[in-house]
């Protein structure tokens, strides 16, 4: 195993279950890598994550951008860019961006990760409606959280993309996350919709939503999930809350996912996991043609790793 790795693997040691996601997307690489289209990645963090996700064996990355750039930017940061495949364009992010996402639409790259560029001019390229990759469903995106006091990863959406979703892009929201979590290998993927309360309250616009969406789920808008809620974010969690309010539920203190009403409470409780709660995650933008990383300057190494290894299984085919 080489040093790149194995610095990789002692970052990621106090969360074994991205660890085993990492594991379970590198026994999926051994059928043929991902190509992961790295747009303008101009800066040391942008190549180092190509580095990482080459050593780590994960993927194939595909460094778009300008060469010239690229490579001095390698040059700076000590890393060796010879055998990277570089396909050079124009010296403005916008281009990079266009030229990615084009790459993307003809099949070239399976996955895009986020180099240097500004999150707006990336996503741009992407939501074009002409030269775009939008898909049949709204983009979302979900995080998968490895945390110290819960058993397992537990997903959240959306923190990023949709900062007051109707009820029409909560359900976009669920498929998309749930079509991942079926492609992670989770079976019957089980939804907690999250609210300040657990009861349906018509002065608390997300309970109701709440309600819609389950009786959705029980309509089969969802085949394979257990949707419930609204929960409290305590009873969702935590099968002795649910208890002591007398919430009879399969999901309470076993969700593999939560739904929040909004990106203000998404937001907040991704750095609440990730800052007070000692997590770590892996994020996926979804609901386009391929699946997105973005990634921030705040991001840890193991971060980022499980963020590629998320979008190598996001990539994969659906079975049949």
């Amino acid at each position: 195993m080489n040093q790149a790795l194995l610095r990789a693997v002692s970052e990621t040691t106090m969360h074994p279950r991205l660890d085993a996601l990492v594991n379970q997307a590198r026994e999926r690489a051994r059928a043929g890598r991902v190509r992961v289209g790295l747009v303008y990645p101009c800066d040391a963090a942008a190549l180092d994550a190509a580095a990482r996700m080459r050593d780590a064996e994960l993927a194939h990355p595909v460094l778009i951008g300008p060469r010239e750039d690229i490579l001095r930017a390698a040059g700076a940061a000590a890393i060796d860019a010879d055998d990277f495949e570089i396909i050079d364009c124009s010296d403005t992010a916008a281009e990079s961006a266009r030229r990615a996402v084009a790459m993307a639409r003809r099949g070239e790259v399976a996955a895009l990760m986020k180099g240097s560029l500004h999150t707006d001019e990336l996503m741009s390229a992407v939501v074009d409606k002409t030269t775009g990759l939008r898909g049949e469903t709204r983009i979302s995106h979900l995080f998968l959280f490895d945390l110290p006091r819960y058993p397992k990863l537990l997903g959240l959406a959306d923190c990023v993309v949709n900062i007051a979703p109707s009820l029409d892009a909560k359900r976009d929201i669920l498929g998309n996350a749930i079509a991942l979590l079926h492609k992670l290998g989770i079976a019957e993927p089980k939804v907690g919709i999250v609210a300040a309360v657990e009861t349906v309250n018509p002065a608390i616009p997300a309970t109701v939503d709440a309600q819609a969406l389950v009786a959705m789920a029980r309509a089969g808008a969802w085949p394979g999930a257990i949707v419930e809620g609204p929960f409290g974010f305590d009873n969702a969690i935590s099968a002795e809350a649910a208890r002591i309010k007398k919430i009879d539920s399969r999901v309470a203190g076993d969700a593999d996912l939560l739904l929040v009403p909004d990106l203000n409470a998404g937001n907040m409780l991704y750095k609440s996991f990730i800052y007070i709660g000692g997590g770590e995650c892996a994020g996926l933008v979804l609901g386009a043609r391929v699946p997105i990383v973005l990634t921030s300057r705040a991001d840890s190494l193991s971060s980022r790793i499980a963020s590629v290894a998320l979008a190598v299984l996001g990539a994969a085919q659906d079975p049949g």
